[in-house]
């Protein structure tokens, strides 16, 4: 489990100006470390690396068969209602505009994104929301959340109020140990 800083690359891009990433960060320490899952550049938190390919092959697996149980949080604009909810909007790429996504009910991916209010902030007029992935889409969380009239705060991408970061972060990670096959539980309090 890594701590990925925002505004920092989870894997290296493409140009000389963009190597440095977490991946090239942790395998500087653990050369067999190998790279599992993505968080967008903007969007602090959790990243597993796996030892080996055997390791990445497994939890690789636990994340395609949707047993990664995953959760985010994040402060976006307005008082989100209901409380409860779930956004079940497919996305796919804007090819003219990239890297943003869109909604396309014709020919976009099935995306599901389950949201929980933590507290709403009157002053700011800001609500902290607790985000499920069901599904693993290129900005699912930004795209959804926007589409419903309350983006990320931070988020010029997709309209957000204005911020010196995107409030996104990723704040647990859930699965079966691959040895013990126990419950495992990892959890990385987001900074704001």
């Amino acid at each position: 489990m890594v701590n990925k800083p925002a505004g920092l690359l989870s894997v290296p891009g493409r140009g000389a100006g963009k190597q440095d990433s977490l991946a090239t960060r942790v395998q500087a320490e653990f050369s067999d470390a190998l790279v599992v899952h993505r968080l967008d550049m903007a969007t602090s938190g959790l990243l597993v690396f796996a030892r080996g390919a055997e390791m990445q092959r497994y939890l690789s697996r636990l994340f395609r068969e949707r047993r990664m149980e995953k959760s985010y949080v994040a402060v976006v604009a307005g008082q989100i209602k209901p409380a409860v909810g779930e956004i079940n909007l497919p996305l796919i790429s804007d090819w003219p505009n990239r890297p943003r996504q869109k909604v396309d009910l014709a020919i976009g991916k099935h995306s599901l994104t389950r949201y929980l209010l933590l507290d709403n902030d009157a002053t700011t007029d800001t609500s902290r929301v607790k985000l499920e992935p069901v599904t693993g889409r290129t900005h699912q969380l930004r795209v959804h959340l926007a589409i419903i009239g309350h983006p990320i705060v931070g988020d010029a991408l997709y309209g957000g109020n204005a911020a010196r970061r995107l409030l996104l972060h990723a704040r647990m990670l859930s699965f079966d140990h691959p040895l013990s096959e126990k419950p495992l539980i990892l959890v990385c309090e987001p900074p704001f």
